[in-house]
């Protein structure tokens, strides 16, 4: 268990944490428009903490292979009504956007972490310093309308890991209370990117940071095992968050909270020392 204390509240987290999405467009490839009403999203923000999960990270734009930007107006509007209703002071807020006007609006209605999909925004990095926010930095190549147009890499272990360290520098800069490397996966990579880091994500381990993955109904499911449907790759989700658990990641970023965190509750019983009675 780590204390933290972000934007001006105190939290505990109890590693491996699962982090609830609460996705605010009409668009996004899973869910998209199930939550845009205010009321739906609140909802199922409470659910999803009944369910398990310590952070619930909202989005109000998406960021799916193809998915075109929204204005910083219509960003807003989808966020604000949902971050103005939800609790501040019991459990972790995240806010998914890449746009720093968008950020600044989240941080000052209470947002407790940054989830920047862009690679490392350096005003975004600004922000979370000024107001002492958590920080998810993910790696991407290239953006959501052509990201998934032929991503070649010479070796994406070696480039992603190449990636989050040519940043440790640059990251020494901002004092910030806690910093998680996402790898990204489907973001700029094919199913052979995808598996390798994934079996390979603890060569992204660092003092410097934690590690987060995102790999929930994502369509490597689809390309591995056959399921075109994002609400049939929950098995394919939970194998990859218990891989990656024990492999060293601290947060898993998951749809299907209650039964990602019955999953991991049971993996980690399992890897434990047995109690001699």
């Amino acid at each position: 268990m780590s204390d933290y204390h972000f934007n001006g509240q105190e939290f505990q987290l109890n590693y491996p944490a699962v982090m609830g999405i609460l996705n605010l467009t009409p668009d996004s490839f899973s869910d998209g428009g199930r939550f845009i009403d205010p009321e739906a999203a609140l909802e199922h923000a409470r659910s999803m903490i009944e369910e398990g999960a310590q952070i619930i990270d909202l989005g109000a734009e998406s960021t799916r292979p193809g998915s075109k930007p929204v204005s910083e107006q219509e960003e807003l509007s989808r966020v604000l009504p949902v971050l103005e209703k939800l609790p501040k002071d019991q459990f972790i807020l995240s806010l998914d956007t890449t746009k720093p006007a968008v950020a600044q609006a989240g941080l000052q209605s209470g947002i407790h972490i940054i989830n920047d999909v862009s690679g490392g925004c350096p005003e975004l990095l600004g922000l979370a310093q000024r107001y002492q926010a958590g920080y998810v930095l993910m790696h991407t190549q290239g953006c959501p309308q052509k990201m998934q147009d032929q991503p070649e890499y010479l070796n994406v272990v070696e480039e992603v890991a190449d990636f989050f360290h040519k940043l440790k520098m640059d990251l020494d800069e901002f004092r910030l209370p806690k910093i998680w490397m996402d790898p990204g996966i489907g973001f700029g990579k094919t199913l052979s990117h995808n598996l390798e880091l994934m079996r390979s994500i603890d060569c992204f381990k660092d003092s410097a940071w934690g590690l987060l993955l995102g790999s929930s109904r994502k369509s490597w499911i689809d390309h591995l095992c056959g399921a075109p449907n994002p609400l049939d790759r929950l098995g394919g989700s939970i194998a990859s968050a218990v891989h990656a658990v024990s492999k060293g990641v601290e947060i898993i970023r998951a749809h299907d909270v209650y039964e990602t965190v019955q999953a991991l509750q049971v993996a980690k019983a399992l890897s434990s020392p047995a109690v001699k009675t």
